[in-house]
């Protein structure tokens, strides 16, 4: 997620929010060119594509027009789009949900495709391969980046919405005109005027990674103006002439901050200069005729600056380790690696179609205990009551029906509303479960609440399973375990604390 909840608009509509963006060689066949795109932030497993939306990713030839400090990449004119609608949600013959959609090929043909089929489709001659669904995010974040600490991946179990094109390299994009190319992906709404305004462009867009969140917004710099949404204003491959120069200050005081941020000074003020000119054309550069792997993230840029003809592909793979590799030039212009506290993201990328591996769907468990000097029966009576209104964090409660299925809806006090669904209780295990209904970034949650016998007093375990969705796994239990940790620890005043 290397450009995630990036302005205003895109955090408005997380299906528009493009998450990252990727170019490479396909491992399974090395005469093909695999182009993806990936949207929705901390997909959930009912995540969708919008239906009123195009999903595009858009590519031009390249040239290298000037190198060392003055080093450019002039795109050409004309460009290669593949353009993704999909439909509202139907039904199968079983009952089953799905959704279908159009890619729109450059040549005008358009390939029908289901989602989550992970077969794709392919057209009649072969040339290009489609995909969209549901995938494991293999974008991985293990810093809190600004400070330089190691931190595990931030990202861990997190799903996206991903969509791949394959493609016959020589057949579409004709290196022989060119082998270096420019690759965009964009979030483009239906284009009405509307009656306070012109339409919106664009929701969201993407070149090389990170260039919002951490060039343009870099979170080691303080009281600055957020220039992320009026990024995503720009036309790709065209940023306005006007706003030019307040994006090529910010991203000078950007890179002089990062420079610094170990306390070594590692870039010169021509060369900070030169690499921001590079970033304000955002593209992700990828050379076919060169090798492309895990590690030739940036070498474009890198070798073009340094005055030296590049030597590999550029391009982003599914593995590859762009934070790290970005850090550390921004850092210390690559004196020495920085590798933050995770060598991978939670599943790694296949070595076949659609190359982004299958959906995370392992449940997480939250578990909180506290050790009480009472009798088991005396807690049970203040908390095994299903609607009752022990927990301090709880402003109101309302039930609806009684016994098994019944109902809570849980007003806490910063206004956050949940409702839950009592599914069994057992007064003399002193024991109950329930599930959660809506209300919190979840689903599949089952919660269990227990009170056993220790020593001469009791243990209160509470513990819950579940998945997240539209929200991070670390989020969801941060959450869940809070609120678990504040209602235990308002137990003991009121039945004693074991020691």
């Amino acid at each position: 997620m290397s450009d995630h909840v990036d302005g205003p608009r895109s955090i408005g509509d997380p299906a528009a929010d493009i998450t990252d963006l990727f170019a490479f060689t396909s491992p399974e066949n090395p005469a093909r060119t695999v182009l993806a795109m990936d949207v929705f932030p901390s997909a959930g497993e009912d995540a969708i594509f919008s239906n009123i939306i195009d999903y595009a990713i858009a590519i031009r030839h390249a040239t290298v027009a000037g190198v060392g400090n003055a080093a450019k990449f002039q795109p050409e004119a004309d460009e290669i789009r593949f353009s993704f609608r999909f439909e509202s949600l139907e039904r199968d013959a079983a009952g089953k949900a799905i959704q279908r959609g159009v890619c729109k090929l450059p040549d005008g043909r358009e390939l029908s495709l289901t989602v989550n089929d992970e077969k794709g489709t392919s057209t009649p001659e072969g040339d290009v391969r489609v995909f969209a669904g549901l995938r494991s995010d293999p974008f991985y974040l293990a810093w809190d980046i600004a400070i330089l600490k190691k931190l595990p991946n931030l990202l861990q179990h997190t799903n996206v919405l991903c969509i791949v094109v394959e493609l016959d390299t020589h057949r579409v994009l004709d290196p022989a005109k060119g082998s270096l190319f420019g690759a965009i992906a964009e979030t483009v709404p239906p284009q009405k005027r509307g009656l306070l305004g012109p339409a919106i462009s664009r929701i969201d867009w993407i070149g090389r990674p990170e260039q919002t969140n951490m060039r343009l917004n870099n979170p080691a710099m303080s009281e600055i103006d957020d220039l992320r949404d009026l990024w995503n204003q720009q036309a790709p491959f065209a940023i306005s002439k006007a706003l030019q120069p307040l994006f090529l200050q910010r991203l000078k005081d950007s890179i002089a901050t990062w420079d610094m941020l170990d306390g070594k000074a590692d870039w010169t003020p021509e060369a900070i200069a030169a690499t921001a000119n590079v970033f304000l054309d955002d593209f992700l550069l990828f050379d076919v005729a060169k090798p492309i792997n895990d590690k030739s993230h940036l070498e474009i840029e890198k070798s073009t600056l340094s005055g030296r003809p590049y030597q590999t592909g550029g391009g982003r793979t599914v593995d590859a380790n762009s934070i790290d590799i970005l850090l550390s030039w921004l850092v210390n212009n690559d004196r020495e690696f920085l590798q933050g506290g995770a060598t991978g993201a939670t599943k790694p990328g296949m070595k076949a179609f659609p190359y982004f591996a299958t959906p995370n769907t392992e449940l997480q468990t939250v578990a909180e205990s506290v050790e009480l000097t009472a009798a088991p029966d005396d807690v049970w009576s203040l908390i095994g009551q299903f609607g009752g209104a022990w927990h301090p964090l709880t402003a109101r409660i309302n039930l609806t029906g009684a016994g098994i299925g019944q109902l809570r809806t849980m007003l806490t006090l910063d206004g956050q509303q949940t409702v839950e669904r009592l599914e069994a209780i057992d007064d003399e295990k002193r024991f109950l479960r329930y599930t959660h209904i809506a209300g919190m970034a979840v689903s599949h949650y089952t919660g269990t609440l227990e009170v056993k016998p220790k020593g001469s007093g009791s243990v209160v375990d509470w513990r819950a399973q579940f998945l997240a969705a539209n929200a991070t796994d670390r989020a969801m239990k941060v959450k869940v375990s809070t609120l678990f940790k504040t209602g235990l620890e308002s137990l003991k005043p009121r039945f004693g604390a074991a020691k």
